[in-house]
């Protein structure tokens, strides 16, 4: 069987550009704005000093993902109280979710006191992260995106930091923002039910190579202004209203072994709605067991030998508490 050397061929900065450009050149009806940054950088401003919407956030996580993955609103998400919701898939979900779209890159300025974590494109131009020693992926491409979570835009100091990590002028850098409690960013961040679950694969060491194929649904939470009630929104939206499903290689064994402890109630943190956890560990995000980050529900199917399995369940009690 042919297959396609990734790491070489296909460009996570080039196709989420396509989609940038449509963007922005749509800004206008999409309640986004446009400017440019003291640095020199494009910035889009996808819920902060605007209203935003919807759409804006599903071509938002079109783009976190690289171009390598769709992005569609769907009013089945499996929670009758809460039918909206995104359905994500991506024929490369390795490269996609976490070469591209997982937020991995901790960006910070002393001066200002700017804290973000970048996700999207750029993250494979810089490959400042570990991560892609094990992926052996680089990107290479003249323009690149950075998509942050957060109220705004990076300092010019960072812009430029950023930039030069990536090899780019400042002037090819577009950095695109959305609040946690927004439209567009409670819609990009219900689209990384796919890539959680990745990310837990990755930490339980399961062979990156044996996933070939990813999909997954969650529930968009409903925009709040509060930030940490936003938090637990969307991270209740996975944690209890997530389903994948997943298409590897390999022994049943590994698949069935991967299918159990993939969902979040593999967790001893699980039963609480998050903004409650959070604060029971009094703020400190880290605190928190990582493997609570994964979708409720999970299938992996195994294609070499036709079997499937399933694992976990949907906790529509608990979005109920915490949605309202």
């Amino acid at each position: 069987m042919t297959s396609v050397d990734y790491s070489t061929s296909v460009s996570v900065s080039e196709r989420a550009g396509a989609i940038v450009e449509r963007l922005a050149g749509d800004a206008a009806a999409l309640r986004c704005m446009v400017s440019t940054g003291d640095a020199g950088e494009r910035r889009i401003d996808c819920g902060a000093a605007t209203r935003g919407s919807i759409e804006a956030g599903r071509r938002l996580g079109e783009i976190c993902m690289g171009g390598l993955g769709s992005v569609q609103i769907t009013s089945q998400s499996g929670l009758e109280r809460w039918p909206l919701g995104v359905v994500v898939h991506a024929t490369n979900p390795v490269i996609s979710c976490l070469g591209s779209q997982y937020a991995g890159w901790t960006i910070t300025d002393e001066a200002t006191g700017f804290f973000a974590l970048g996700s999207g494109p750029a993250r494979a131009l810089s490959r400042v992260e570990k991560l892609y020693e094990e992926l052996g992926y680089a990107d290479h491409a003249k323009r690149s995106s950075l998509v942050i979570e957060g109220d705004n835009a990076p300092p010019a100091a960072v812009a430029l930091n950023v930039a030069k990590a990536c090899a780019i002028a400042p002037e090819d850098l577009t950095i695109l923002y959305a609040p946690t409690g927004s439209l567009a960013g409670g819609v990009q961040i219900a689209a990384r039910v796919l890539e959680v679950a990745l990310h837990k694969a990755h930490e339980l060491h399961f062979p990156l190579e044996n996933i070939v194929d990813g999909y997954g649904v969650a529930p968009i939470a409903p925009p709040i202004p509060d930030f940490i009630q936003a938090m637990g929104r969307t991270n209740d939206a996975i944690i209890y209203g997530g389903r994948i499903q997943l298409f590897v290689t390999g022994s049943d064994d590994a698949a069935k072994d991967l299918a159990d402890k993939l969902p979040s109630r593999s967790s001893a943190a699980y039963g609480q709605p998050f903004a409650e956890i959070f604060a029971a560990v009094n703020g400190d995000f880290y605190k928190i067991d990582p493997m609570l980050f994964s979708p409720a529900r999970v299938t992996v199917s195994n294609i070499e030998t036709g079997r499937s399995f399933e694992a976990g369940d949907l906790a529509p009690e608990i979005v109920d508490a915490s949605f309202k």
